[in-house]
């Protein structure tokens, strides 16, 4: 279980390399921005069509299936609602730090399911784990930089830039962990957990990745999204 945890951690430090990113880089160009967020919109779009709906059907029934893909993308879409900022618009630092701090409470909520799938994808199959890992790491780095460039527009200094992203980055593991005790009390919560982090996963390509992708370069987007595909597809070979 504690190595589990530990990769769950690894998923989950992506938000401090985006954080990294926007204090070394200040912002990516947008070309570089839009290929990054297509291939982790690509690589989750896998994940999800090749194996977390059909691990969870495998694991379960289409009924709970169906009802854990509706869970985790409403859980999602209520978490957009209550907790996501307007874009951000020339105001007094106040404003930007006030934002920056709801993106970071939202990107901690988004990341708890985040985990759960990581735990569901260790117990369901040896390949969907690492490949979970790698998907939700990639993703967690756009966030991270969501998180930290209104902080430092708003006069956080870098150390607590990165002293935020360090505990939204523990929400993973934490998250992990949890998914894993409920596999160990039950295996039918696997099918359920699976099923519930596909919907999540859906509601996060569809909402977020795939649309601002294609805000600074439409042609890289599409681009990193089929790279992103075609990785995941080797992979599940090789692995």
């Amino acid at each position: 279980m504690g190595s589990i945890v530990l990769l769950g951690l690894v998923a989950g430090l992506g938000t401090c390399l985006g954080a990294l990113l926007v204090i070394a880089c200040g912002s990516l160009r947008p070309g570089a921005l839009s290929l990054m967020l297509g291939l982790a919109a690509g690589i989750m779009s896998a994940v999800i069509l090749c194996d977390l709906l059909p691990s969870s059907l495998e694991y379960g029934t289409p009924l709970l299936a169906l009802k854990g893909f509706l869970g985790g993308t409403l859980l999602m879409a209520a978490l957009d609602l209550l907790l996501h900022p307007s874009a951000p618009v020339a105001r007094p630092g106040r404003d930007y730090l006030k934002m920056g701090y709801l993106i970071a409470l939202g990107i901690a909520l988004h990341d708890l399911p985040e985990g759960f799938a990581i735990a569901a994808g260790f117990a369901a199959a040896e390949k969907l784990g690492p490949l979970l890992v790698i998907a939700i790491g990639l993703h967690n780095i756009p966030e991270g930089m969501a998180t930290a460039a209104p902080l430092r527009y708003g006069g956080c200094s870098a150390a607590r830039v990165l002293a935020i992203n360090m505990l939204i980055s523990l929400i993973t593991p934490l998250g992990t962990f949890v998914g894993l005790v409920l596999v160990e009390a039950s295996r039918t919560f696997i099918g359920l957990l699976l099923a519930f982090a596909a919907g999540a996963m859906t509601y996060i390509v569809l909402g977020e990745l795939a649309p601002e992708s294609r805000r600074g370069s439409k042609t890289l987007a599409h681009l990193g999204m089929l790279a992103g595909f075609l990785l995941i597809l080797t992979l599940g070979f090789i692995i």
